[in-house]
C-alpha cells in the first residue's frame, strides 16, 4: 500500500521494510534460545555501509552495545547486523563481552568480512549468559537461502511484542530513486531516551557520516525519545541506520538542495515505528498521543508531553475511559516546566476540559465515549510561546501486570 505525501513526493509503503533499499537482505531462524519462536536474525548489505547509531542512556549498557559501539568507532561503517532475542546478554560481565565478540567473529567469518563490520545486539532476559553453542550452530546455518526472508528477521527480534513493526518510504534525489526502510521491536521497558527497543533502518542513499548521524539524532529526539510504555529504560536499546550508497545519488549532506526530502523520509519512518512500539505496549488497548503547544521552548514542550504520557495515573484513567482531567493537569504541573496555571488549556479529543485554572463544563458520557476509541489524543496549550512537541504512549492495563509478573517463567 502506497500513500503519497504530495508536497515532498514521498511514497509510504506500510508493508515494506529493511530490504526495500538496494543491496540489503535479511533473514532469521530458530536456534534454540526460545522454546519455539524465531530468535536469531540478520541484515546484510552487499557493500560496507556508512552507519549511525543512538544508544540507551542506561548506565548498565549490555555487552553487545559495548562491542558494537567500539566496532563502529573504527571507521563508521558496518556491513551486517546480527541480532538474537530471548537473552539480553546484559549484566554478564567479562563473559558477556567475550560472547558478543564471538558472535561477531563467527558471523563475520561466515560472510567473509572483517569482524568490526558486524554489529551485534541482543534483547530478552537480563543477567543470564548466552547459550553460545546454540547460537554458533544457528550462525553456521543462518546464511542458507532457506532462511533468507525479511519476515523471518522481523519475527526473530521480537520478545513480548504482539506484532512485527515495519515501514518504508521512497523518493527521488538527483534523479535517482532512494529508499529508506525500517523495522523495530519494543513492547515493554519503553520510556523516553530509549528503552527495550531495537530499531534497524536501512537506506541506499549516498550520504556523509556526520550528516547521517546528525539526522538520526535529531529525528530520534522527536520520535523514539518521545514514546513511553511503562517508564523503564533498558540496558539494550539501540537504533542503527545503515546507508550503503547504492542508489548512486550525489553525496547527501546538509548543503544538498534535496537534503530536506531525505530528512522528511527518515522522520516518517522513525515516527511510524515509534508509534507502533507505543501502541504495542504490553497489554495495551489504546495508542495515546499528547500534543503540547504554546510552549516557550522546544525543551519545555517535550518535557510537558513526556510528563503527561509517562503518568501511570493518566494511563490507567484512559484505560478505564475516565475523563479525569485532574491527572493530566497534575502531570503537567510536575514536569519541571514553569507553567502558568491560569493560562493552561487541556482538551481530550475535541472536548475542552480545563481552562483558566478551572474545569470546563462537559458531558461526561460524551468524553467517556471518546476515550473508548483505539486512538486517543490529548491537547495541551501552555499559551506561553510558539513551540510545540508530540509524545506517544499507551494505556496501562491489568494485562501489563500479568505479562511482567511472569516474564521469566
Amino acid at each position: 500500500m502506497a500513500q503519497a505525501i504530495s508536497s515532498q513526493e514521498i511514497s509510504v509503503l506500510e508493508k515494506e521494510s529493511v530490504t526495500l533499499p538496494k543491496g540489503f537482505k535479511a533473514g532469521g531462524l530458530h536456534c534454540g534460545i526460545k522454546r519455539k519462536r524465531l530468535d536469531l536474525g540478520y541484515i546484510v548489505s552487499e557493500v560496507p555501509a556508512t552507519v549511525a547509531g543512538v544508544y540507551t542512556t542506561n548506565i548498565f549498557q549490555a555487552a553487545p552495545l559495548v562491542v558494537t559501539q567500539e566496532s563502529i568507532a573504527k571507521e563508521n561503517k558496518i556491513q551486517a547486523v546480527l541480532v538474537n532475542s530471548g537473552n539480553a546478554n546484559a549484566c554478564t560481565g567479562v563473559q558477556g563481552i567475550a560472547d558478543a565478540l564471538l558472535m561477531q567473529k563467527e558471523f563475520a567469518n561466515g560472510l567473509g568480512i572483517q569482524e568490526h563490520l558486524v554489529a551485534v545486539t541482543s534483547t530478552g532476559v537480563i543477567g543470564e549468559l548466552l547459550p553460545m553453542e546454540k547460537i554458533k550452530t544457528g550462525i553456521k546455518q543462518i546464511l542458507q537461502k532457506e532462511y533468507e526472508n525479511e519476515e523471518n528477521f522481523k519475527k526473530a527480534i521480537l520478545t513480548t511484542d504482539t506484532c512485527t513493526k515495519e515501514i518504508a518510504v521512497q523518493f527521488t534525489i538527483d534523479g535517482k530513486k532512494v529508499s529508506i526502510g525500517g523495522t523495530s521491536k519494543g513492547s515493554g521497558m519503553i520510556h523516553p531516551n530509549m528503552a527495550t527497543m531495537l530499531g534497524f533502518v536501512t537506506t541506499d542513499a549516498n550520504i556523509d557520516h556526520e550528516d547521517l548521524l546528525n539526522a538520526l539524532r535529531e529525528v530520534t529526539n522527536t520520535t523514539f525519545n518521545m514514546i513511553t510504555v511503562d517508564g523503564d529504560t533498558s540496558t539494550n536499546d539501540m537504533v542503527l541506520l545503515m546507508a550503503n550508497g547504492l542508489a548512486e545519488n550525489n553525496q547527501l549532506n546538509e548543503a544538498h538542495p534535496e537534503w530536506g526530502i531525505f530528512k522528511q523520509g527518515l522522520q516518517i519512518v522513525c515516527e511510524s515505528l515509534a508509534k507502533k512500539i507505543a501502541r504495542d505496549g504490553e497489554g495495551a488497548t489504546k495508542l495515546v498521543e499528547v500534543q503540547v503547544g504554546g510552549a516557550f521552548s522546544i525543551d519545555a514542550a517535550r518535557a510537558v508531553g513526556k510528563s503527561i504520557i509517562s503518568s501511570n495515573l493518566v494511563k490507567t484513567a484512559i484505560y478505564g475511559t475516565d475523563p479525569n482531567w485532574g491527572r493530566i493537569v497534575t502531570a503537567a504541573g510536575y514536569s519541571g516546566v514553569p507553567i502558568e496555571p491560569n493560562l493552561l488549556e487541556v482538551s481530550i479529543g475535541k472536548y475542552k476540559v480545563f481552562e483558566k485554572g478551572l474545569p470546563c463544563p462537559i458531558v461526561e458520557e460524551e468524553v467517556k465515549g471518546y476515550l473508548e476509541n483505539e486512538n486517543v489524543v490529548i491537547y495541551v496549550n501552555l499559551n506561553q510561546g510558539n513551540y510545540s512537541a508530540t509524545a506517544w504512549g499507551c494505556d496501562l492495563t491489568y494485562d501489563y501486570v500479568k505479562i511482567n509478573a511472569s516474564y521469566r517463567t
